[in-house]
């Protein structure tokens, strides 16, 4: 058991001397826009009242890795599978790297390897939340398009 500031469980996480799956590395990245557990207090009785939106990642096999797709990235489908009945995983021929060159709107988790992982968010996020910090793990640069 251990106590650790969001920026701290991240950087553990890239050194890999803890794991967590990328829903909970997408909700450190968020969290570390507050820098106390006052702010996070403030925003979060702030925006309480306005709602929510149901959310199921979609995943996208690429020969270099995963794409997670959220609700709001152009790739995301228009029905998605939210019961898991489906056993919904698209795939593409083209490179992680190619689909970030060509891409323009995301809402997405790249997933290289089960360390590796990178937030790439340029979306308005919904019901006045926050949209988490885009960090990765590896040295790749997708923010020319950014």
């Amino acid at each position: 058991l251990q106590w650790s500031s969001p920026p701290e469980a991240i950087e553990c996480f890239k050194s890999q001397e803890i794991w967590f799956p990328p829903p909970q590395f997408y909700e450190f990245c968020r969290l570390c826009n507050f820098p106390s557990l006052q702010e996070l207090q403030r925003f979060s009785s702030g925006r309480a009242l306005e709602g929510c939106e149901r959310w199921m990642p979609v995943m996208l096999s690429a020969p270099d890795g995963y794409i997670q797709l959220l609700p709001g990235d152009e790739l995301y489908p228009e029905d998605p599978d939210y019961t898991g009945e489906k056993k919904m995983i698209m795939s593409t021929d083209k490179k992680v790297e190619d689909l970030m060159k060509e891409g323009r709107t995301f809402h997405r988790i790249i997933i290289k390897n089960i360390n590796n992982l990178a937030v790439y968010v340029n979306i308005q996020a919904k019901y006045k939340h926050i949209n988490p910090l885009m960090i990765k793990c590896d040295n790749s640069d997708y923010n020319s398009r950014l």
